[in-house]
């Protein structure tokens, strides 16, 4: 047998199918092909964002001033970490000028105003990113447990038109079975093909963004422990 036959065989149980088998296998195969580019694209994504967090973490702890870190971290757009700090710093530099009252002692409510608004553009800021690093996510979701349903739908409408034309032949010899059950086998073997791939991306997604999600915590929590002690002490970054 030439060893293309079998695949020739079934691209013609394909292209011969009917309507309905037919139009769930052409959906199928689009749900996939816009997977695989959702796959690749969040994959780049998220291995930048990774990456280039990393890079700003080196930057961030090399004792280097605020504005240096801030010209510093011009370059790292798709990192997380990159963006909070610019957020923050520029919320907390942006407030840190406050009036003080003359021969009375320091009031510490505009030192806690400006942390809590720091902290509000921090958490704002990381909801934005884990919602940009999200994005798209959905799709794979839906894909991956709709996509046997689908396929299955297809199976089951052409084993019951199978069964009709049997019916009007009024022969079931496995010669007048086999074909018709094959062609609506693909459904499902292709409904599995959309989602498996869908499934195992999303999963994976996810678990790179709860990690990147914890470093944008832990982060915060730095960056906030810092700006409060350079507040204290009225220190200059």
């Amino acid at each position: 047998m030439h060893p293309w036959n079998g695949s020739s065989s079934i691209l013609a149980m394909a292209f011969g199918s009917g309507p309905v088998v037919g139009g769930v296998l052409l959906l199928l195969v689009f749900a996939s092909v816009l997977c695989w580019g959702i796959i690749l694209y969040k994959f780049w994504v998220i291995r930048q964002a990774a990456r280039q967090s990393r890079d700003f973490l080196e930057v961030f702890w090399g004792g280097n001033r605020f504005e240096a870190i801030l010209a510093a971290s011009q370059d790292l757009t798709e990192s997380p970490l990159a963006q909070l700090f610019r957020a923050g710093y520029r919320e907390w530099r942006r407030r840190r000028t406050r009036p003080q009252g003359q021969g009375e002692a320091e009031d510490l409510s505009p030192q806690l105003g400006r942390v809590e608004a720091v902290q509000r553009t921090l958490r704002l800021v990381a909801d934005a990113e884990i919602t940009r690093l999200e994005r798209m996510l959905v799709f794979l979701a839906t894909v991956a447990s709709a996509g046997p349903f689908v396929g299955l739908f297809g199976t089951v409408w052409g084993i019951m038109d199978s069964f009709r034309q049997i019916g009007a032949m009024g022969t079931a010899n496995l010669a007048v079975v086999a074909p018709g059950i094959s062609e609506a086998l693909i459904a499902t073997a292709t409904g599995l093909a959309a989602a498996i791939p869908a499934v195992v991306a999303y999963n994976y997604f996810n678990n790179a963004i709860k990690v990147l999600a914890t470093e944008m915590e832990a982060f915060s929590s730095e960056f906030l422990n810092i700006v409060t002690h350079h507040d204290a002490t009225r220190g200059a970054p």
